[in-house]
């Protein structure tokens, strides 16, 4: 829990009364590997921050899921869209590892916002990161080519390559599995 609190006050000071009450609102899980966090049509219910583990979103198909996004210790992730709406998802999250979660309802968040001095700063700051990471992908997406996206990936999280199947890789870099082993052995 204290990396979170640390992520925040990267750029809001928190109250010690402010941290006790957000604090009292997270909840600790631990998943399997290749957990189903959501499936197509459920409303996301939960802001989660991960503690350890990774998780990639995706949208079902049925010879090849397509995958568009990853996230991993550090970092908040939700199917945002579905939750700051709560309406249906069209996509689904999975964990890849091993993972453990510090989650919030969008109920407990919505107190959070009412009830402390650092709650508003806290979703605005929440919203433009994971905001910012969609843009990135974007531009990467439009920007480079499969090497560069797949460079850029390796660069910001090299030991977590490892624990990526090639098959997820690939659909997040929009090649296939065998493009990106091409890649791979050039590269290496």
């Amino acid at each position: 829990m204290h990396q979170i609190r640390s992520y925040f006050e990267k750029t809001v000071k928190m109250s010690d009364s402010d941290w006790e009450f957000f604090s009292s609102k997270l909840k600790r899980t631990e998943y399997k590997k290749r957990t189903a966090l959501l499936r197509v049509g459920e409303v996301e219910s939960h802001l989660n921050f991960i503690e350890t583990g990774s998780i990639r979103m995706f949208i079902p198909k049925e010879e090849n899921d397509l995958t568009f996004a990853f996230s991993f210790s550090g970092q908040f992730m939700s199917a945002y869209d579905s939750f700051i709406t709560q309406t249906p998802s069209n996509y689904q999250t999975e964990t890849i590892t091993d993972t453990v979660l510090w989650s919030i309802t969008f109920d407990d968040l919505q107190d959070i916002y009412r009830n402390t001095d650092c709650g508003q700063i806290i979703g605005r700051k929440t919203a433009e990161s994971l905001f910012l990471l969609k843009v990135k992908r974007e531009q990467s997406l439009l920007n480079e080519s499969a090497e560069d996206r797949y460079l850029n990936l390796f660069t910001e999280q090299p030991h977590l390559i490892k624990e990526i199947p090639l098959k997820f890789l690939a659909s997040y870099i929009g090649i296939t599995p065998q493009a990106l082993s091409r890649i791979r052995k050039r590269i290496s």
